[in-house]
């Protein structure tokens, strides 16, 4: 976590999680970028699957705690809210959203990466 979201988040309730991971894809893992239809990782596999549950439990927990503010990771295929790498594993960026921050944002829970802070 950065210091501008320490700061920022310094003396308010928050819930620190990632959907990644509640996907159940580990840590460290391979880079992964989202295409038209699915989400690869580095090496061809198609982890959409878990980029989709991990977005729904995120959901489910953000929900339950009330949540009306989400900082995400920006560029991430998962919580992008801006941008996100275009799926060709070339470095470039693309205007758009990763799964986990449209889906937040579908259900009334604003969404900022820690830049916008």
């Amino acid at each position: 976590m950065n210091l501008k979201v320490k700061t920022y988040l310094l003396n308010k309730e928050y819930l620190l999680l990632c959907p990644e991971e509640l996907g159940g894809l580990g840590t460290p893992r391979l880079p992964a970028e989202l295409t038209a239809d699915k989400i690869l990782n580095s090496q061809g596999q198609d982890v959409s699957l878990n980029f989709i549950q991990g977005a729904n439990k995120a959901l489910d927990l953000a929900l339950a705690a009330g949540c009306e503010l989400a900082i995400l990771k920006s560029e991430s295929p998962s919580c992008g809210n801006k941008y996100i790498y275009d799926g060709s594993f070339s470095g470039r960026l693309i205007k758009g959203q990763g799964i986990t921050a449209k889906l937040f944002e579908s259900f009334g829970i604003k969404v900022i990466n820690e830049e916008d802070l």
